[in-house]
């Protein structure tokens, strides 16, 4: 905890720094008495466009997963219908792709397979009398019929299981119904806002925004191999938030269901709250979005039983809008795993996207600290842990925009570095590599 306190007040103080710096100096007659007013300045928005989904106050480009904030400046990929009182939206990814996470079979736990990672997503915004905001979110993904209940390969990934087995060197598929939720907020002012929300399942107020929703990991297909540190539980069977917002701060608690979705993934699981988390979020500018966020989470995994863990994350996200032409999007994220058995783990993860014309550049670095169980390697190698880094770089370009669909092509390689008590099993440098067909929405012009 004392670790994770540390590390959040640098990140705030990082971006403060930075944030003083990206504003222009305006002439005496217009310069706002501080930098408060200036960024409210920067949010005025105008009422007209549909807003952000839990304040009538914020512009939507804030919107996270779940009820996470991004960066003001963040792009939005989708589809748009707007009424009166009433506004939808719809997101998405399908890569249709052909992955080796070991091209030179540099060891013997590579695989290959042509698959397609996927999830569709629709939100509803409601206006309510004066002051009231109705949200009702919905999320899928045909992981399950595309990935096998086994998901797709990702050399060192951990977490859930298929047969009663861990998933190992595998990335999980996610649920058929990976989110259904509604929400609703009363804005007491302008700067003030009050809400709640419940999912089942639905994501509770813990983590950074999930991967697959943000920007800077927009083109990568893969998920981070600190998934199950920093923000696994975008997926809960039973999930209960309540959230209070002060101009660009917010605090909010959230009850839920700590254990991870089981193996049938075209069902429900039991509703139980038996975990609980907290949240603390804060956009100094329209560029940053800052968040620490603590999680009391009750057997997490199926595999153990009588495991809790208390998980600590911390994220800083950046966007910035270049040129009309150009956005640059980064996230730093951290999450720690303190689990009742004895187990302290940290992760890292840093990945950016840089925009340019129908052009995108996109890097991801990890650190994670793996357990010989987390890899069920436990009989083999005894009780260690593994500090594991890897680089993925890759290359993304939009061939043709119809609508508001888009088609890109794109791809990426990948540097996984092995601990050398590994590298008989991993190698000592196994190169991953993909190529892949992304369809999507394209960019929102608002």
């Amino acid at each position: 905890m004392k670790n994770g306190l540390v590390f959040i007040l640098l990140l705030l103080a990082v971006t403060r720094s930075f944030g003083q710096h990206e504003h222009h100096v305006m002439k005496d007659s217009t310069k706002p008495k501080d930098m408060h007013d200036m960024h409210n300045m920067d949010m005025h928005m105008d009422h007209s466009m549909p807003s952000h989904s839990f304040s009538r106050n914020l512009p939507m480009n804030r919107n996270g997963s779940g009820t996470s904030w991004l960066p003001d400046e963040s792009p939005m990929y989708m589809l748009m219908k707007q009424g009166k009182n009433t506004d939808w939206m719809f997101h998405g990814s399908i890569f249709l792709r052909y992955t080796n996470t070991d091209i030179f079979n540099n060891g013997n736990r590579g695989a290959n397979k042509t698959d397609a990672p996927n999830w569709f997503m629709a939100m509803m915004n409601r206006k309510i009398g004066k002051k009231g905001l109705l949200n009702a979110t919905a999320m899928i993904s045909l992981d399950r019929l595309t990935e096998g209940g086994g998901g797709y390969p990702l050399l060192l990934q951990s977490g859930e299981t298929y047969k009663d087995q861990r998933l190992v060197d595998r990335q999980h598929p996610h649920d058929l119904f990976s989110g259904l939720t509604i929400g609703y907020t009363q804005m007491i002012s302008t700067d003030i806002d009050v809400f709640g929300y419940f999912g089942y399942p639905g994501e509770p107020a813990l983590g950074p925004p999930a991967f697959m929703h943000r920007i800077s990991s927009m083109n990568n297909p893969d998920a981070p191999l600190g998934h199950h540190w920093q923000d696994a539980t975008h997926i809960t069977f039973g999930a209960a938030t309540i959230g209070f917002r002060y101009k660009n701060f917010k605090a909010e608690g959230s009850s839920f269901n700590g254990r991870e979705p089981d193996e049938e993934r075209y069902g429900f699981d039991k509703i139980n709250f038996n975990s609980y988390s907290y949240r603390l979020s804060y956009n100094p500018t329209k560029n940053w979005a800052v968040q620490f966020s603590q999680g009391f989470v009750h057997e997490p995994e199926i595999k153990e039983p009588g495991v809790d863990v208390t998980r600590t994350t911390a994220s800083v996200l950046y966007s910035k809008k270049i040129s009309s032409s150009q956005q640059y999007d980064a996230a730093l994220v951290w999450g720690y795993n303190d689990k009742s058995d004895g187990h302290h783990e940290h992760s890292v993860l840093f990945e950016d996207n840089h925009r340019f014309g129908k052009n995108a550049l996109y890097s991801r670095y990890e650190f994670v600290q793996k357990s010989t169980e987390e890899l069920n390697l436990e009989d083999m190698l005894g009780e260690r842990t593994f500090p594991v880094h890897t680089v993925s770089l890759g290359y993304n370009r939009t061939l043709f925009e119809k609508g508001s669909g888009a088609l890109a092509v794109g791809t990426q390689f990948k540097l996984n570095f092995i601990p050398s008590g590994l590298q008989n099993l991993y190698g000592n440098l196994p190169v991953g590599g993909q190529v892949y067909i992304q369809i999507r929405p394209a960019l929102h012009k608002h």
